[in-house]
């Protein structure tokens, strides 16, 4: 859980950094994705909501007319002026993108050092490099008072990560690090980043959601998310419509016929059914009707296990052990390939549940798995 470790990590590593305090402290959580894995790019529906944990960006002027960057994990600054992509490298690139993608914008950004601490888990699809981007990104608006909507920030942070350092995310992330709110699920259409807030206070159902990360790490800049991606594309331009988005449930098997191809039907039928199952999700919260949605999670778990093949056996044995005690309904979280799994379950049930995923690893020799309650938490913001 965040605490006040996180925001005093990062005022200690600036000071420690450049000598001076900094002039405030930003924050942006990481996310879980509740429902709608890999839809957001084929213009789809998304479920996120936020996590507790968080990037924390403590942030002050830079005299030399540069940015500055370091954090807990790497003290020694990155520093850079006006660049383009492809000039800052490594983890620096992500703070280089959000500079450059405002600049190039039209706006005039101020010159800042920063130094970061987070407790979102790396490499374990709940988005870090989001959290860093938003976090960064929030404190740059502040502090150069730019007249940036809150609906614009999303699509300019994720262009910072898609054009600036290369990985071909679509805009969730983002959107759920910026524009979650408390006890709330962001219901999002990708297409006309049309957003509702959906009643998620699990609490007062008796319920939670447990995170598990499987401690078997994932990158998305590697060739497995792009190839995803590309694969969906080409699907969609052989049906010929704009993005898979456009097939219906109804239309599936008509569709799915006129594929020549057994890897795009795969991929495109995924696509097509997760953005129903989103669809199914949302109307079954905002009836109240929370434990029924558990099905659906277990539903998308299997697509994304055997049509779009983003999983990997540490994610499967978790969603599975989970179900076996008791779990309402398991799926994978993130863009696949490692990462986390989610469990929505009795409140009482967490650490039963925690325990079963723990015994079904070390019997199977997988690395210890981690778990704690995701409570659905506020979007970026200054502390």
């Amino acid at each position: 859980m965040s605490g006040p470790t996180i925001p005093g990590a990062a005022t200690a590593a600036f000071t420690e950094a450049y000598g001076t305090e900094p002039a405030g402290l930003w924050a942006a959580p990481g996310r879980v994705n509740l429902i709608g894995e890999h839809t957001d790019y084929n213009d789809g529906f998304v479920l996120p909501f936020a996590l507790p944990q968080r990037t924390v960006a403590a942030v002050g002027p830079a005299p030399d007319g540069r940015w500055s960057v370091c954090s807990t994990l790497a003290p020694d600054p990155v520093t850079f002026g006006v660049t383009e992509p492809g000039e800052v490298t490594g983890w620096g690139a992500y703070v280089a993108g959000v500079v450059w993608a405002l600049r190039d914008a039209g706006f005039e950004v101020p010159p800042v050092r920063i130094a970061l601490a987070s407790d979102v888990p790396l490499g374990s699809g709940l988005s870090s490099s989001a959290a860093l981007e938003s976090a960064v990104l929030t404190a740059l608006i502040d502090l150069g008072g730019l007249d940036v909507p809150l609906e614009r920030r999303p699509a300019l942070a994720q262009r910072a990560e898609n054009v600036y350092v290369g990985a071909p995310t679509g805009i969730l992330d983002q959107s759920a690090s910026i524009r979650c709110r408390k006890d709330r699920a962001l219901f999002l259409d990708c297409r006309s980043y049309r957003i509702e807030q959906i009643p998620f206070d699990l609490a007062a159902e008796g319920l939670a959601i447990l995170v598990i990360n499987s401690n078997a790490p994932h990158q998305h800049v590697d060739g497995e998310y792009g190839e995803r991606r590309k694969s969906c594309e080409a699907a969609a331009a052989a049906l010929g419509v704009p993005a898979l988005r456009d097939v219906s449930t109804a239309e599936l098997d008509g569709a799915l016929r006129r594929l020549d191809d057994d890897v795009l039907r795969r991929r495109a039928r995924h696509i097509v059914t997760e953005n129903q199952r989103v669809l199914d999700t949302v109307s079954l919260l905002r009836s109240g009707r929370v434990r029924e949605i558990g099905p659906l999670l277990t539903a998308s778990h299997a697509s994304m296990r055997d049509d779009f093949e983003i999983t990997v056996d540490q994610v499967d044995v978790a969603v599975q052990s989970a179900l076996e005690a008791g779990a309402y309904g398991a799926r994978m979280t993130g863009g696949g390939f490692g990462g986390c799994v989610l469990a929505l379950i009795d409140a009482d049930r967490a650490e039963a549940t925690a325990a079963a995923v723990a015994s079904a690893y070390q019997k199977r020799g997988f690395t210890a798995p981690t778990s704690w309650v995701a409570v659905a938490g506020p979007g970026a913001a200054r502390l």
